[in-house]
């Protein structure tokens, strides 16, 4: 039997998510667009995620060596992303999450813009800079520093997550959205009341692949250390296998089931980073992460976080080494000034960095790419 005009009118729009890993495995994809799924459903959009790394993947490729096992996951996700192209036309959209494959070739993405379905691809790194982790650095020779720019152009929709992503975007493909990374301000609320401790917890919140962001803190925490003694302690999530027997650092690992009461810890939230190109188009997310739990933040001037941090009110702003010391130091010295600082960059992230504040703006986005 036909379906009737208001059948059809009902009927959901469907939208297949191309992305690297499992829902719930990835901070990136959570704060990208996982945490709108939800929102999306109950406004006419079924969500699809389609990802080809599992969980037991994951200890083998993101490890030095088992070069044969990591060439067995490379060509068994190659056959699952071929059968993604395969039925992308039952899509109205097909969101690409930085890529569709590892790989410097565009093949998979050619193959889903030949479908019926509108490309959106989203981004919030600078990757079309090379920055592969040590533990996969001989397999940089299969990426392409020209493959970010290709996928800009076969694009019906960008989405960036900050105006200088957004500014080299718009070099090939004029329809670009700046679409902040975004925290879901009703799972990320402090877990533990104020407390004006003995010891003060400075705390950093990364990966493996960006282990050597804290490690440039490293003469900054030491002078620290031999400031405050006892006073002061540390701790590093999102590497377990990290160790700083000086500082007393043993990594935590990451999880979305401990990520929020771990943060909850920390009495200030370190987010320290190099000057470089690739930084420029980082998006803020450890900053974001800590200033959503009212934890105080200092982070390095750089990139986008001048445009999350008011010096001084919300946060703050550290470029030198004396400026890191003497910015810790005001935090550690003051119960006001770090109760006051949290609770200001917690109201920054629910008015301007928060999924109640950007999910319009996305889900409309998505509407009128379907009027095009």
């Amino acid at each position: 039997m036909a379906c009737t005009w208001k059948e059809i009118k009902m009927t959901n729009k469907k939208i297949l998510f191309i992305a690297s890993h499992r829902k719930d495995r990835s901070p990136g994809q959570r704060y990208r667009f996982e945490q709108y799924f939800d929102f999306l459903q109950q406004n006419g959009y079924d969500c699809e995620l389609a990802f080809f790394l599992t969980e037991a993947d994951d200890n083998v490729f993101y490890s030095p060596g088992n070069i044969l096992k990591k060439f067995f996951i490379t060509i068994r996700s190659a056959k699952k992303r071929m059968r993604d192209v395969r039925r992308a036309s039952q899509f109205d959209i097909v969101f690409i999450q930085r890529e569709a494959f590892m790989t410097g070739s565009t093949f998979f993405e050619k193959g889903f813009r030949r479908s019926s379905a509108k490309i959106v691809f989203d981004f919030d790194d600078s990757i079309w800079l090379l920055d592969t982790s040590n533990a996969n650095r001989m397999w940089q020779w299969m990426k392409s520093t020209r493959k970010t720019s290709k996928l800009i152009a076969l694009s019906d929709q960008v989405f960036a997550g900050n105006r200088y992503l957004a500014d080299y975007a718009s070099r090939f493909n004029k329809n670009v959205k700046i679409i902040p990374t975004t925290i879901d301000t009703k799972i990320f609320h402090r877990k533990y009341e104020y407390e004006n401790k003995s010891t003060v917890c400075i705390g950093w919140s990364g990966s493996h692949t960006t282990i050597k962001h804290f490690e440039a803190a490293i003469p900054v925490l030491k002078k620290l250390k031999d400031k405050y003694g006892e006073r002061i302690c540390f701790k590093v999530m999102g590497d377990p296998h990290y160790e700083n027997k000086e500082l007393g650092i043993a990594g935590i690992p990451w999880s979305s089931a401990t990520e929020v009461a771990v943060i909850s810890s920390f009495d200030i939230g370190i987010m320290p980073l190099p000057d470089d190109q690739w930084v420029k188009g980082k998006c803020g997310l450890k900053g974001l992460s800590y200033m959503a739990l009212e934890v105080p933040t200092v982070m390095s001037a750089i990139g986008v976080n001048p445009e999350i941090i008011n010096d001084g009110v919300n946060g703050f702003l550290a470029t030198t080494e004396e400026e890191w010391v003497n910015k810790i130091s005001q935090l550690i010295e003051s119960f006001d000034l770090r109760k006051k600082m949290g609770i200001s960059g917690r109201e920054t992230i629910v008015s301007r960095y928060s999924v109640e504040a950007q999910k319009n703006n996305y889900l409309n986005t998505f509407n009128e790419l379907l009027k095009r």
